[in-house]
């Protein structure tokens, strides 16, 4: 079985941004030969794949389809063939058993776990795909920099969940992370930030109203009340009621005094239990909209009945 060592300058792998890759021309499987990730959709190559140096490398650029993560290194276990090229045969063979050898150890069983895990975590969560994607990139740099040390691969894939929840924007919650992984909520706030220290990662806070509409769903509340918990959430942005408070409690509570506006049963029990926080957070902040806000409406109505 022959496989051949390209090197293209407009090529580049998705997770280590490496330009060097072997190319399998019986399975047409394209591997990046630093990291050993898999373009499941190889760009056309045609015979000019034996072409190794950088002046005609640029030869070889063709637009293909899109890179993905899902598909974790399956050329590793592969027979090494002999190259045409002598030169070319010593490096190949030498980056080739590179992987085999690491095919056989704990990396790639710990590789296929995460990969398992990661998709688990991203079905119970119904993540979008971009989400899983960066979870397992983030997880590559993460054993490319060997950061999972003394961490088990389920903890390490949660956390990049979650990194990757907050990256793209993704209203889940530490708690919501936790459900889904079984790992204990101290562990992975741990981990989590280990990896944004030790990765450089720089997290912004999540849209309030990301939140909103989360939990809206999850509780399955008509327009309007989502409505006037936005409305009421901007308020609190204005008034800087926001400031050091957590998005899922601020959410939460708008949330509550929406549905007593409109006159929705839905408890603080049924609101937290949703947005995983306590009941006594949703009161601190409902508390804080009400003295601060002039939403004398609702404050009317919740003095004229009974707790939700």
């Amino acid at each position: 079985m022959v496989q051949k060592l390209i090197k293209n300058p407009e090529l580049k792998c998705p997770v280590c941004g490496s330009t060097e890759f072997i190319y399998n021309e019986k399975t047409a499987e394209l591997v990046c030969a630093k990291c050993g990730y898999v373009i499941e959709e190889v760009p056309y190559l045609g015979k000019e794949y034996r072409t190794i140096n950088s002046e005609d490398a640029e030869k070889l650029s063709r637009t293909g389809s899109a890179m993905r993560y899902t598909n974790i290194p399956s050329m590793i276990s592969t027979e090494i063939g002999k190259a045409e090229s002598k030169d070319e045969d010593t490096t190949l063979s030498r980056k080739l058993k590179k992987w085999q050898q690491r095919s056989t150890s704990s990396y790639e069983r710990n590789l296929k776990l995460a990969q398992q895990e990661l998709r688990r975590i991203s079905s119970f969560l119904q993540l979008p795909k971009q989400v899983e994607e960066t979870a397992l990139k983030l997880y590559l740099d993460a054993v490319e920099k060997g950061l999972i040390r003394g961490r088990s691969v389920e903890t390490v894939i949660a956390a990049c969940t979650y990194i990757a929840c907050r990256i793209h924007d993704v209203a889940r919650t530490i708690d919501e992370i936790v459900k889904a992984s079984n790992i204990h909520k101290k562990e992975l706030g741990r981990t989590y930030k280990h990896l944004l220290q030790a990765l450089k990662i720089k997290i912004q806070p999540i849209d309030v109203t990301e939140y909103v509409h989360r939990f809206s769903s999850l509780l399955g509340l008509p327009p309007e009340v989502v409505s006037t918990a936005i409305e009421i959430v901007n308020k609190a942005k204005e008034s800087d009621i926001t400031a050091g408070r957590g998005p899922a409690g601020v959410a939460a509570a708008a949330i509550y005094l929406a549905c007593v506006k409109h006159g929705i049963q839905k408890t603080q029990k049924d609101i937290a239990e949703v947005a995983g926080i306590t009941e006594v957070t949703i009161r601190n902040r409902y508390k804080e909209m009400l003295e601060k806000l002039n939403l004398k409406d609702i404050e009317a109505k919740m003095n004229s009945a009974e707790e939700w």
